[in-house]
């Protein structure tokens, strides 16, 4: 399959930083969406680090075939959470920062996600689109348990409460899945600044409806900034071609 990619990064309408980070390999390879959080410097930091420190270790270990991709990332997330960690021991200014990641990895016919926090990755295939991440919330955790309804969810107090993300002592475990990849899907990548705004059946409707993922991408974040624009917005679509 032919793998191509567009994106787009907005501050939203609140706030007056970026602390989004992203990366698209030029390769296709793999694709990064990184949302930080502890402050202006601190999460523009955090999410600076991780992107930098899973691209560096994926580039540098790609061609190495006694490492089996599932570990590839897991190892990759993990040293980025290290990173980050020795970034706050010597900056205590920075000591609360950490970020959420998601990742999406093509390596030797296969497809792969790692994700931390509830940074998502959707898959739209035949007019549907599923979410393939599970948020790592306090709120996702309570809707698995019966606690809060999905509804609740939306406005709950709890809602931006993290029960993982990187640049913690106590991460020890990256969730890493194998995902199912046809010719004429499309990946979408994202910060909780798009799903805070936008239901999925907004974000649906816009893949559907705009013919070309360009239109798609630019219609989702001026959605966003419509309903609010309270965070900010990063996007990655990754289309899946039939190769030439």
């Amino acid at each position: 399959m032919k793998v191509s990619s567009v994106y787009a990064t907005d501050p939203g309408l609140i706030r007056s930083s970026n602390q989004d980070y992203y990366y698209i390999d030029p390769d296709g390879h793999f694709f990064i969406v990184a949302d930080g959080m502890g402050g202006h410097a601190g999460g523009e930091e955090a999410s600076r680090i991780a992107v930098q420190e899973i691209r560096d270790y994926l580039v540098a270990n790609w061609e190495d075939s006694t490492k089996y991709s599932q570990d590839l990332l897991d190892e990759a997330l993990l040293q980025a959470n290290k990173a980050i960690l020795y970034d706050q021991e010597s900056h205590p200014e920075r000591a609360d920062m950490g970020t959420t990641a998601v990742v999406v990895m093509f390596r030797q016919n296969v497809s792969w996600c790692a994700h931390v926090g509830d940074s998502r990755l959707y898959r739209f295939r035949n007019s549907q689109l599923e979410q393939v991440t599970k948020d790592h919330t306090w709120v996702a955790r309570a809707i698995e348990f019966g606690d809060i309804s999905p509804e609740e969810a939306r406005i709950h107090p709890f809602r931006h409460v993290l029960s993982r993300c990187l640049g913690r002592e106590d991460l020890q475990e990256i969730e890493v899945q194998q995902i199912d990849v046809n010719v004429g899907d499309r990946l979408l990548l994202c910060s909780d600044g798009l799903t805070e705004e936008l239901m999925d059946d907004k974000i649906s409707h816009y893949l559907q409806n705009s013919s070309l993922p360009d239109d798609s991408v630019k219609a989702l974040v001026e959605s966003a900034k419509d309903h609010g624009g309270h965070d900010n917005i990063t996007i990655i679509i990754v289309s899946l071609e039939a190769s030439v």
